[in-house]
C-alpha cells in the first residue's frame, strides 16, 4: 500500500504547523523505505547521513547499550512519531539504537530540509528549542574553544581558564588580631611578602595588613606609641575572598571593581592562599592589565585622555584569550565606567577651582545605548544624560557646564560625540528630575516618531555616577507610563516585527545588494532584534536592568518566557555579539574601521551554521513577542481595556 506522505506529515507534530504547500514541497524530496521486523534502523554510536525518520506504519523500539553491551529498551516509536532529530541537529553519532518491532515503513527526510524549516518556521523550530540550544552551544564551543581568535600555540592554556589555585601563593603568612605592628613588619621582612593576613582564633581571615597600611596608618596615629599598635588597629577590613576553584577572570574582575592589590583564597571556610597583584601580572602574557590603576591614580584630564587606547588594547588581549561574551561585557564595561567616573570627578574639581563650586544638588550621570546596556566594547559614540535633583533655585547652568566639560573629555578619551546630540552637553539631555518626568510624559502622549525614538533611547538608561536613586525614580515613572499605555507597547512591538531577519524563505542569507558592504550583513542591526524585544518585555514587567543579558535572565526568572526559550535566545545573542566583536577587532588590527559587518560567505561551514542558528532563534523570539504583546494589545484595545 502506497504511503501518502503529505497526509502522514499533516498528522505528525510539528509538521502539522506547516501549510499544505510546504508539505507538498517536502514530499517531493523524501524517501519512503521499509524495514523488516528485528532489523536495526539506527545503531548507537554510529555516524550516518543526517536524516529524520517519520514512522508512517508500524512500531520501532529505542534501545540503549550499556558498557557491558547489554541492551535495554527506553521507549517506542509508533505511527506519526519520529526519531533521529538529535543527530540531524547536532551532527553527532546516534545516541541510541532504533530496532523494528514489526515490519515498519518510514519517511526519510533529509537533514537539510529540517534545517531550512527550523530557520523559516518559528512554530516548527519551537518544538525543538532544547535541541536547538544545545546545537548552538556545541557550534559556539567549536568556534571559540577549538579555534582561537588568533593563531596561538596549541599547547598554551587559555589564561582566563586558569584556576586561582594555579596562580595563588600558597602558605599565606598570617598573624592574630592582637599581634603587635612591629611583629607584623618583621614578618613581612623575614618572609619577603607584601601583606599579612589577619585571622581570628579559628584561623578565619578577618583583615589584611599591607606595607602601605603600616606606613600610612601608623603615621596617622602619632599620638600612639608604636608598641601599643596591633594588627587589628591598622588592618584593612575590606577583605576580598575568592574560592580556590574560581577562574582568573573572576580574580581580574575583583581587582578592577575593588581596586585591591591582594585577595585571600579560600577552600570553603579554610584559608589556603593569597593572590597578589604581582601574581596576576606575572601570569599574564599579553596586554596591559592594570589600566584601572592608571585611571584611579590619574591626577589630571590630560593623563586620562591617553588611557582610552589602553582599554582597547586590553579588549584585544581578552579576545585573544578567548574570553566569553559575558566576561567581555563585564570587564570592559567596568573599565569604561571607571574611566568615565574619573573624568566626572576631575571635571567637578575643575569647576570648583573655576568658581562654580561643588555640585549644588545631588545628580546622576546616566549612560544609554550600548553603554547603558553594558555592550559597548569599542569606544563608539556617546549616549549620556544628567538627572539632577529638584530645588527652589535653577541649577541648570552648573550642570550644563559640567555636562559639556565631561563630554569634551570623553571625546578626548576616544568616545565620539553622538551625531544625534544625545549627550549631557545638550540641554535637552540635562534636566531636573521633575523636568524629565514632564518630558517623558509628553513622549508617552505624543504619537510622533521622534517622541517614540527619544523614549526608546531612554529605555536603555543605566546610572553610572552620583545618586542612583534619581535614576530609579525616573524608572518608576516610566513603568507607570507603560502600565497605562498599551498602544505604545503595541507600536514598539509592531516596529520590531516589521524588521526582517536576514534570511530568505529557503533559509539562505539575505545580504546587502550593492554599495561598500555588498554581500555583507550588519550584525549590529541583527542584534537589535533581541535588544528590541527584551526592551519591551522589560518595561512592561518593571525590569529596570538595562542590559540585554540581564533582561533575558529576569524575564525567564519571572516566568514570562520559558527557561528553554530564554536559554536559546541567550545563546543566539552571545553568538552574534561574539562574531561582531571578533570581526571588529580583526578589522581594527588591519587598520580598517570597525563597522559591525560580516560577509557570511567567507565564514567556514561551522560559523555559517552558527549564524543561521542564531537567526532562527530570533524568528522564534519574534513569534513569542508577538504572542505576548501584539495579539494581547489588539484584544485589550478592542475590548476597551
Amino acid at each position: 500500500m502506497e504511503v501518502d506522505v503529505v497526509e502522514v506529515l499533516r498528522q505528525t507534530v510539528p509538521f502539522n504547523y506547516l501549510s499544505s504547500e510546504v508539505l507538498a514541497d517536502i514530499a517531493e524530496s523524501v524517501e519512503v523505505r521499509k524495514f523488516p521486523r528485528g532489523s536495526y534502523i539506527l545503531k548507537q554510536g554510529k555516524e550516518g547521513p543526517p536524516i529524520l525518520f517519520v514512522v508512517a506504519r508500524g512500531t520501532a523500539e529505542v534501545v540503549i547499550t550499556d558498557e557491558r553491551h547489554e541492551e535495554s529498551g527506553v521507549g517506542f516509536r509508533h505511527q506519526h512519531d519520529f526519531f533521529g532529530i538529535t543527530s540531524v541537529l547536532t551532527q553527532k553519532s546516534y545516541p541510541a539504537s532504533v530496532r523494528a518491532v514489526e515490519d515498519i515503513t518510514c519517511i526519510l527526510i533529509p537533514g537539510k530540509i529540517i534545517e531550512e524549516l527550523m530557520v523559516t518556521h518559528p512554530h516548527f523550530s519551537g518544538h525543538y528549542t532544547g535541541i536547538l540550544t544545545e546545537r548552538l552551544r556545541l557550534l559556539y564551543n567549536e568556534v571559540i574553544v577549538q579555534h582561537s581568535y588568533e593563531a596561538r600555540s596549541t599547547t598554551e592554556s587559555p589564561l582566563l581558564r586558569k584556576r586561582v589555585s594555579e596562580i595563588m601563593t600558597t602558605e599565606p603568612v598570617t598573624c592574630q588580631y592582637r599581634t603587635p605592628v612591629a611583629d607584623v613588619a618583621k614578618l613581612m621582612v623575614d618572609q619577603r611578602v607584601g601583606s599579612v593576613v589577619v585571622v581570628d582564633d579559628k584561623e578565619y581571615p578577618i583583615g589584611l595588613v599591607r606595607e602601605r597600611d603600616l606606613v600610612h596608618k601608623v603615621m596617622t596615629r602619632a599620638s600612639c606609641q608604636m608598641e601599643n599598635l596591633t594588627a587589628g588597629m591598622v588592618m584593612d577590613e575590606k577583605l576580598i575572598k575568592l574560592q580556590m576553584e574560581a577562574f582568573y577572570n573572576q580574580a581580574l574582575l575583583a581587582v578592577i571593581k575593588h581596586q585591591v592589590t591582594h585577595m585571600v583564597v579560600m577552600d570553603g571556610d579554610r584559608l589556603v592562599g593569597v593572590l597578589a597583584l604581582r601574581d596576576l601580572v606575572n601570569t599574564r602574557s599579553t596586554g596591559s592589565l592594570w589600566v584601572t590603576d592608571k585611571i584611579e591614580t590619574a591626577k589630571d584630564l590630560d593623563h586620562l585622555s591617553q588611557i582610552g587606547q589602553e582599554v582597547d588594547d586590553f579588549l584585544y588581549a581578552l579576545v585573544t584569550e578567548r574570553a566569553s561574551v559575558p566576561e567581555l561585557f563585564e570587564i570592559i564595561t567596568e573599565m569604561h565606567d571607571r574611566l568615565t567616573s574619573r573624568i566626572i570627578v576631575l571635571c567637578e574639581q575643575e569647576l570648583a577651582k573655576n568658581g562654580y563650586g561643588p555640585p549644588p544638588v545631588e545628580y546622576c550621570w546616566i549612560n544609554m545605548g550600548s553603554a547603558g546596556r553594558k555592550e559597548q566594547m569599542l569606544r563608539t559614540d556617546q549616549d549620556n544624560a544628567i538627572i539632577y535633583d529638584d530645588s527652589t533655585r535653577d541649577h541648570s547652568q552648573y550642570f550644563q557646564v559640567l555636562g559639556s566639560r565631561v563630554v569634551e573629555e570623553l571625546v578626548r578619551a576616544g568616545f565620539a560625540p553622538c551625531k544625534g546630540g544625545v549627550m549631557a552637553s545638550n540641554p535637552k539631555w540635562c534636566r531636573s528630575l521633575s523636568e524629565w518626568k514632564k518630558v517623558i510624559t509628553r513622549w508617552f502622549n505624543e504619537d510622533e516618531e521622534d517622541s517614540i525614538r527619544m523614549l526608546t533611547i531612554f529605555l536603555d538608561c543605566r546610572p553610572l555616577y552620583g545618586s542612583w536613586g534619581l535614576s530609579q525614580q525616573l524608572w518608576e515613572h516610566i513603568f507607570d507610563g507603560f502600565k497605562t499605555s498599551h498602544g505604545l507597547t503595541h507600536i514598539l512591538t509592531e516596529d520590531e516585527l516589521m524588521r526582517p531577519v536576514p534570511l530568505n524563505l529557503l533559509g539562505g542569507f539575505v545580504t546587502e545588494k550593492k554599495g561598500p558592504h555588498k554581500n555583507e550583513i550588519n550584525l549590529k542591526y541583527v542584534c537589535r532584534h533581541i535588544i528590541n524585544c527584551f526592551r519591551v518585555f522589560a518595561v512592561r514587567n518593571r525590569i529596570s536592568d538595562a542590559s540585554t543579558l540581564g533582561r533575558i535572565d529576569r524575564t525567564v526568572k519571572n516566568g514570562i518566557i520559558s527557561g528553554e526559550d530564554g536559554a536559546l535566545i541567550r545563546e543566539a545573542f552571545e553568538t552574534l555579539m561574539m562574531l561582531e566583536i571578533r570581526e571588529n577587532v580583526n578589522k581594527l588590527k588591519q587598520g580598517k574601521g570597525a563597522d559591525n559587518y560580516v560577509n557570511p560567505y567567507r565564514l567556514n561551514k561551522t560559523e555559517q551554521l552558527l549564524l543561521k542558528g542564531a537567526f532562527s532563534a530570533i524568528l522564534r523570539l519574534q513569534k513569542i513577542t508577538s504572542e505576548h504583546f501584539t495579539d494581547y494589545t489588539r484584544r485589550a484595545l478592542s475590548s476597551g481595556v
